[in-house]
């Protein structure tokens, strides 16, 4: 498959502070909120900018009605320990912000935005023609603390507030990821304050894609958990989760599912659950955090050529995301695939071949 650019790949380096060194799971260490990396609020006016540029103009789509397109099935990642490294677009078409796009990271104090990582990266996705996903509005991890003090009363506009500011403020935006890690997983500390449990055992998750498509009516709405493909247990409860949703209603458009755990698990396995998934709730599946933890060139490479190849060959996956790409500066220690220099791991050079890039 050959490569479409838009704008082609002669890149300035930007500094796109749009991920950290953290992933979304509950695997990883524990962060606080004022973690240093995450560089403190911007002066806010009263209602929540930063008087910087402001949302970016998508001119030609404003008017459309539903999710906006994507060019076709994708090949993304996140940034490099908080910024856009210039060889980025030269392999990747999608972006996520590993950390910047966390409730946690946004809005430290409440009322207060920091948008300055997610502009960047927002700005360097439009310049490039790399499509924008939001992760994520909803978890039970990288929080703001202030959160947990949310009531019944005031949770719903709290959390609707948070959804329309991103998406003024970013509305081309493709995909979103609206609850990431449902409990058992992981539980929001204001659970309780957006609907709880409630009639269907999951209302604060129908709320939660509810107010996400009033706020972002062009964005495909993802549910997004790890261990799904797997692990059958895992694929079933997301399932069971999905088909709550659908039947009361909530706008639901994917499943997204995490991929950190999949190397020694055979390929045969990946495809029963994925297409287990798609099957039993009628919808299109989305791999986004791939990586392969393990420091054996070879291994890495074998794997990658099996379960990328599945990924990109099954119809019911509409884009893949790797969760981070520099030897060195990824969540888990030995997912990297480029050395700090450019030179490739074998299993990157492996994709870089099977994509025509």
């Amino acid at each position: 498959m050959k490569r479409s650019r838009w704008l082609g790949c002669l890149l300035t380096a930007v500094a796109a502070w749009g991920c950290g060194g953290l992933r979304s799971g509950p695997r990883e260490a524990p962060v606080g909120i004022g973690d240093e990396r995450d560089a403190g609020p911007s002066s806010a006016n009263a209602n929540g900018t930063d008087g910087g540029a402001g949302p970016i103009d998508t001119t030609g789509l404003d008017g459309a009605a539903g999710p906006y397109p994507l060019p076709g099935k994708f090949v993304g990642n996140i940034c490099t320990r908080g910024s856009v490294r210039p060889d980025f677009a030269t392999y990747w078409d999608q972006y996520t912000p590993e950390n910047a796009g966390k409730w946690g990271s946004v809005e430290r104090t409440r009322g207060t935005f920091n948008w300055t990582r997610l502009d960047a990266a927002y700005q360097y996705c439009n310049d490039n023609g790399i499509v924008f996903k939001q992760h994520t509005f909803v978890w039970g991890s990288q929080q703001p603390a202030w959160t947990a003090t949310l009531t019944p009363e005031d949770g719903p506009a709290t959390v609707q507030n948070w959804m329309k500011e991103f998406c003024a403020r970013y509305p081309n935006t493709r995909l979103i990821d609206v609850v990431n890690e449902p409990p058992p997983h992981t539980t929001p500390p204001y659970l309780e304050a957006i609907g709880g449990a409630g009639k269907t055992g999951w209302d604060f998750i129908i709320n939660a894609f509810t107010w996400a498509r009033q706020a972002c009516p062009h964005a495909r709405l993802l549910l997004n958990d790890y261990d799904n493909i797997e692990n059958a247990a895992h694929a079933q409860h997301i399932i069971d989760i999905v088909k709550v949703l659908k039947q009361a209603g909530a706008p639901i458009d994917a499943v997204g599912c995490q991929a950190h755990g999949t190397l020694d698990v055979p390929a045969s396995t990946l495809r029963a659950n994925i297409d287990k998934i798609a099957r039993e709730t009628g919808l299109p599946v989305y791999i986004t955090e791939y990586d392969l933890d393990t420091a054996d060139d070879a291994r890495q490479e074998q794997v990658m050529q099996e379960q990328f190849t599945l990924f990109w060959t099954n119809a019911n996956i509409k884009g893949i995301t790797l969760w981070g790409y520099v030897v060195g500066s990824t969540w888990l220690p030995n997912t990297g695939l480029v050395q700090s220099d450019g030179t490739m791991r074998p299993a990157m050079r492996w994709l870089m071949d099977f994509l025509g890039r």
